[in-house]
Formats: structure tokens, sequence, C-alpha cells
């Protein structure tokens, strides 16, 4: 028979504490997106066609989209935030979540609009440079 497992009350203690930390920091960086969102949308959409990942005919549109994404991330209840970032948890070891979510966008969402003509390089490349200017505005590696 297989041995059941139950773990201490140390061991649920400190487990409860690890996910009680993660969860205060992604609250926390999701409340600093808020006094944020229009200038990272500007950093993220400035540096997407800098390093030649997205071409678009119009930057100020993408930046646009950028802030509605930013936003709805702000105010999205966690199963939408991992249902849209699940198809790329695995790009990176340790995701930053607001990161994952705004990749996942450029990928799957971004592409379809109008003003988009194409977006290049692969998904690591995308969510790093996605991340560098993420990072740049809002504390902490938030998983």
């Amino acid at each position: 028979m297989a041995k059941v497992f139950r773990p201490s009350t140390r061991e649920s203690n400190i487990l409860s504490k690890i996910e009680s930390s993660k969860n205060f920091a992604r609250r926390k960086s999701l409340d600093a997106l808020r006094d944020c969102k229009e200038d990272l949308s500007n950093a993220i959409s400035m540096k997407l066609v800098e390093n030649k990942l997205v071409e678009t005919t119009s930057k100020n549109a993408m930046e646009a989209e950028l802030v509605k994404c930013l936003d709805k991330l702000s105010f999205a209840e966690d199963f939408d935030v991992e249902y849209q970032a699940a198809p790329f948890r695995n790009v990176v070891q340790n995701p930053n979540i607001i990161s994952l979510y705004v990749t996942a966008f450029v990928i799957e969402q971004l592409i379809n609009h109008k003003n988009t003509v194409d977006i290049f390089g692969s998904d690591e490349e995308i969510y790093n440079c996605i991340n560098k200017q993420v990072s740049r505005y809002l504390p902490g590696n938030v998983a």
C-alpha cells in the first residue's frame, strides 16, 4: 500500500508563509502597475520596435493596445491571468507574471491588430525584451 503523506504543522506553516509571500509580492506589483501603466506601455512598445521584434505601422496604436492590456491585467482575476499566461509558462525558469501576461498578449492578440504588420523573434526573445522594461518600472520578480 502507498504511504500517506501528512505534512507536519511546521512544514505546513513554512509552505503557507511561502505562498502568502508570493501572493503579497504579486499584489504589490499589480498595485504598482496601476500607477505606471502608460510609461511602461510606452517603454515596452518602443523596445519591441527598436529591437525589431514587432513591425507596426503605428507605434502609438500599439502603445494604446498595451495600455489596455495592462489595465485589464491590473483588474483581472487570478484565473484569467493564469489562463492567458499558461501557454508561455515554460519560456523561462522563474517568470515574472506581468511580463508573461504581456508576452502572451503580444504573441496571441497583438499580432491580429490591424496596425501590426508582423512579429519576429522567439517567445523567449520577446519575453526578455518585455521583462527588461517591466523590471525597470516594477519591484521584484513576481512568479
